[in-house]
């Protein structure tokens, strides 16, 4: 008598029966994955506005502080997910770091920089774009910042789920300009620090390539076509550490000891080369370490740039949230001051957990979303390895440094993108230079057909005509969505 335990016509019975269950469960995970971040943000946001509650629940105008704090987070949650990807991408796709290190290191120094040096463009933002005399009264002020920061969240948003890494800066200034037109007319924007601003757009993302194609072209001439790429790179990759500590321990001395002591300009530079003297002479052996029984080849110098690679990063994202913390707490932090003093033209002051909103959102976007717009920065525009990610890391860090010390809400998006350009283009060149070279060599030059030529391209143009048509549509469209917020709520609210 057959035991029906074994037999083999019930175990398949029960076979069939578990795939049905595991397929199931995976059936479930698959629709369940897509629905973890949504959730996740949406218990932030509650918890933003719980905290604004607990603030403001004794006040007149909690509900509209609680309101803003919702959108803040929001906000905060879209630069985590596009803007911190242009800090990461290139530490990933060199394969310096792995995408959960990436993220992990980019939530704690975006957070530190939002928290210690975050306040000087907040001003610039909330107060700087637009005259808030014009609007007439606070709570007229209050809803043109609100549609300002709710229409440059959805902007930020829908660029995100479509791939683009547009600027957070652009969409937050184009939606405080829409709403302010709105409100109280072109009068209502300041026109010369807008062109200034505009101006810093242009050239930011220029500076950028220029300044990681400078440092590309030097790792190139002193270390790559050495005979003794060893040796070359024993003697500059120290240096190229100690003019990256340089640069950051002048940004620190300006912004984050000066709530401190006051420090000049002169002597944070003089603090910046003390700095980076006495790194490039710690690295010296450190270097020397890394480099004993390397082979002379261009794959083993990428050893040497993988610590620079990922300190770099790191002060990258300390800068950002330095800078782009703005974004998301500018506007909250006037809307924040309107509804607590009624006077909305005084000098807006930023409440600690006004930037702790900020900075927590920053990090839990990234977290939740990040990857996907890391993975186009780091390695779908062009191919990059350690020494070209370094570059656009120093570059980026060192123009997004400059811009938050003067106060310029500069795009970190422009930046750190226009040196991933910056360095495809120069190895275009600097191939197509070599190739020449070569050419006039040979008794007969080949010929490419220009399928092969446009092959050869070592920088993807499809994405490059993409990136810059999102730049240029991002300030227009933020600005008509804000408008077109701002008259809804006047319409209902009979504020206008």
């Amino acid at each position: 008598m057959t035991n029906e335990h074994t037999d083999p016509r019930h175990l398949e019975t029960l076979d069939r029966d578990l795939g049905r269950l595991s397929n199931l469960e995976m059936a479930t995970q698959y629709v369940g994955r897509p629905l973890v971040g949504p959730g996740i943000s949406l218990v932030f946001v509650v918890l933003a506005g719980l905290v604004a509650m607990l603030f403001f629940g004794q006040t007149s105008n909690s509900l509209i502080v609680v309101v803003a704090a919702c959108f803040g987070a929001y906000m905060a949650l879209n630069i985590g997910a596009n803007d911190v990807a242009n800090n990461m991408g290139p530490a990933v796709g060199a394969n310096a770091l792995s995408m959960g290190g990436a993220i992990a290191i980019a939530a704690i120094f975006e957070s530190a920089g939002a928290l210690i040096a975050g306040g000087d463009v907040v001003s610039t933002i909330a107060k700087g774009i637009i005259a808030p005399e014009s609007m007439g009264t606070a709570e007229v002020f209050i809803w043109a910042m609100m549609a300002a920061l709710l229409s440059a969240a959805l902007w930020v948003n829908l660029a995100t789920w479509v791939g683009a890494p547009v600027s957070t800066t652009h969409s937050v200034v184009g939606g405080v300009m829409g709403a302010g037109i709105a409100a109280a007319g072109f009068a209502a924007v300041n026109w010369p620090t807008m062109s200034a601003i505009a101006a810093s757009w242009v050239i930011s993302p220029v500076l950028g390539g220029v300044v990681a194609a400078l440092f590309l072209a030097l790792i190139k001439s002193r270390i790559i076509y050495q005979d003794d790429k060893i040796a070359a790179a024993r003697r500059w990759v120290p240096m190229l550490v100690g003019i990256m500590a340089g640069a950051f321990a002048s940004y620190l001395a300006l912004k984050g000891l000066n709530r401190i002591i006051s420090i000049d300009m002169a002597t944070a530079l003089l603090i910046g080369a003390g700095i980076g003297a006495l790194t490039w002479i710690v690295m010296i052996p450190v270097i020397a370490k890394q480099s004993e029984g390397l082979e002379n080849r261009n794959k083993s110098l990428k050893v040497l740039f993988g610590i620079p690679l990922v300190v770099s990063a790191a002060l990258l994202s300390f800068a950002h949230g330095a800078n782009d913390v703005a974004n998301a707490v500018g506007p909250l932090a006037a809307i924040v001051q309107a509804s607590q003093s009624g006077n909305f033209t005084d000098a807006v002051s930023i409440p600690v957990w006004v930037m702790v909103i900020g900075a927590f959102g920053i990090s839990f976007g990234l977290f939740l979303f990040g990857p996907k717009l890391i993975r186009m920065v780091g390695s779908q525009i062009t191919k990059l390895n350690p020494m070209r990610a370094y570059c656009v890391a120093l570059s980026a860090a060192i123009t997004v440094i400059v811009a938050s010390w003067l106060g310029l809400p500069v795009s970190s998006t422009h930046i750190a993108v226009g040196a991933v350009f910056g360095v495809g283009f120069f190895r275009e060149w600097d191939t197509e230079r070599r190739i020449r070279k070569a050419r006039l060599a040979m008794p007969v030059p080949p010929r490419y057909a220009p399928e092969e030529r446009r092959r050869r391209k070592l920088v993807r143009r499809s994405h490059f005509m993409t990136i810059v048509a999102a730049w240029v549509v991002t300030v227009p469209a933020a600005a008509a969505i804000s408008a077109v917020i701002f008259f809804l709520i006047s319409s209902v609210l009979g504020t206008a």
